[in-house]
């Protein structure tokens, strides 16, 4: 996240235009890369770890660190800069981005911030809106080429991201008193593991009593055993349940008992 002292304090709309242009040669290439707070996503770490063909566990504790929102007191997971590199980006080169066609979403949209908020109670009534950063190093505000927000959109593929963690980001936004004191030690152990690491989260729905408590559609279970999407899915729904928000589990009929610890 960008310092907010290089924030432009002016809400851009879609069609709000700017200047920017980055290339390799550019006298400040990749120096935005570093020493920065690059937040991810559930959809980057499944973008990440297909990418490098390595487990979620691993990509969180190889490459990220974790700390705990104030506002909401769920935990958010950055990118960790590398004190190897330069105290950068893990996957930069003085080359460029090494993961550039899976990078996070926050890295496609710069110079262009996103701002989501919550305008209404509940997971409704979510706004976005951006935001130009303006970094004292960069030369690229220097450039001719000519952006509106929406055509820096289609060029850098942020959409597919956006849909992906809308409904996410939505229980982030939640920030009524009530909604954070519910969040104690276990439940933001669990929302840590359901929206950052799907695989152990795979592993415990299917291994613990999971299935046992909850009513789960069968074709749902062979999906979420099969594809990280639908298990990234499955995982809101249940962190829904989880943070009461909504009914979004349905426990079986026999079952009387508190959900599984992870």
């Amino acid at each position: 996240m960008p310092s907010m002292k290089n924030v432009q304090p002016v809400q851009l709309s879609l069609n709000s235009r700017f200047k920017f242009k980055c290339y390799p040669g550019i006298s400040c290439f990749t120096e935005c890369c570093g020493r920065i707070d690059i937040p991810l996503t559930p959809y980057d770490i499944i973008r990440l770890k297909k990418r490098l063909g390595i487990s979620s566990t691993e990509i969180l504790h190889l490459y990220t660190r974790s700390e705990l929102d104030a506002k909401s007191g769920l935990p958010l997971v950055f990118l960790r800069m590398s004190p190897e590199n330069n105290n950068k980006c893990p996957f930069v080169t003085s080359e460029g981005c090494t993961i550039y066609s899976d990078r996070p979403c926050a890295c496609r949209y710069y110079p262009i911030g996103q701002a989501t908020l919550q305008r209404e109670e509940g997971l409704g009534g979510i706004q976005e809106f951006y935001f130009l950063i303006k970094e004292p190093y960069c030369k690229g505000h220097e450039e001719e080429t000519e952006w509106t927000v929406a055509s820096w959109r289609v060029d850098q593929e942020p959409d597919l991201y956006d849909e992906m963690n809308r409904e996410w980001k939505a229980m982030m936004l939640r920030r009524d008193a009530d909604a954070r004191q519910a969040i104690d030690e276990k439940k933001q152990k669990m929302f840590y593991l359901a929206s950052y690491d799907p695989d152990n989260f795979r592993r415990f729905v299917l291994e613990s009593r999971f299935l046992k408590i909850f009513d789960v559609d069968p074709k749902t279970v062979v999906a979420i055993q099969q594809d990280d999407i639908a298990l990234m899915k499955f995982a809101f729904q249940y962190l829904k349940y989880l943070l009461v928000i909504e009914q979004s589990m349905k426990l079986k009929e026999d079952v009387n008992t508190a959900p599984p610890a992870a």
